[in-house]
């Protein structure tokens, strides 16, 4: 990373913090040299105050620290990008983010709108509300067909053939959850759960 240029904005450089995992944005502070460097040295995200006038570790007494993951600069080095794991709520109010509650979501999440509507509005012609309409037999021997293609798939040297059938099993996979009326962020609650023991 190339040296953040600190005399920009008298001093100051804004730091955007950014959740390494979901990529939502968590927060914005400013940072001078002093808390870039403490940054750097400790690996929790410090910003300067500029109400207090003085330096202040995000999480110093909630316990709720952003622990560093990555450190970018922007093209002009002089805004500052950090993905940080965070350790609790970021924002004061108790939210994940000080941007709201609603984390950000890939493609995935968009696709499972999208088969979601396909279903409701049992959509002449879709494929995706054929499988579902067939039952959970259909849906579930259809997951595991594509389960053994992606494994055929795995132990060939053919990398874009095994990413296009680990897409379909996703994807059939995203049809079954919906025939039992289960979502991703049911999963990824699963995953949670998991993580932390």
């Amino acid at each position: 990373m190339n040296d953040i240029n600190f005399e920009k904005f008298n001093g100051l450089v804004p730091a955007v913090i950014q959740d390494n995992t979901t990529l939502q944005v968590l927060m914005v502070g400013f940072m001078n040299k002093e808390a870039y460097e403490k940054t750097l040295q400790e690996g929790r995200v410090t910003f300067f105050s500029r109400s207090r006038n003085k330096l202040w570790t995000k999480g110093e007494t909630s316990g709720n620290y952003l622990i560093v993951k990555e450190i970018t600069s922007d093209c002009d080095n002089d805004t500052i990008l950090i993905k940080a794991e965070p350790k609790g709520p970021v924002c004061h109010l108790g939210t994940y983010s000080c941007f709201g509650e609603e984390r950000a979501q890939g493609f995935l999440y968009k696709l499972e709108k999208i088969i979601d509507s396909r279903i409701s509005e049992e959509a002449e012609g879709s494929y995706t509300y054929r499988i579902f309409s067939e039952g959970i037999n259909r849906a579930a021997q259809k997951v595991g067909e594509e389960a053994v293609e992606v494994v055929i798939e795995a132990l060939g040297n053919n990398r874009e053939l095994f990413a296009s059938e680990t897409a379909d099993l996703l994807y059939h996979l995203l049809i079954l959850l919906r025939t039992k009326g289960v979502t991703l962020n049911d999963i990824e609650e699963v995953l949670k759960k998991r993580h932390k023991n």
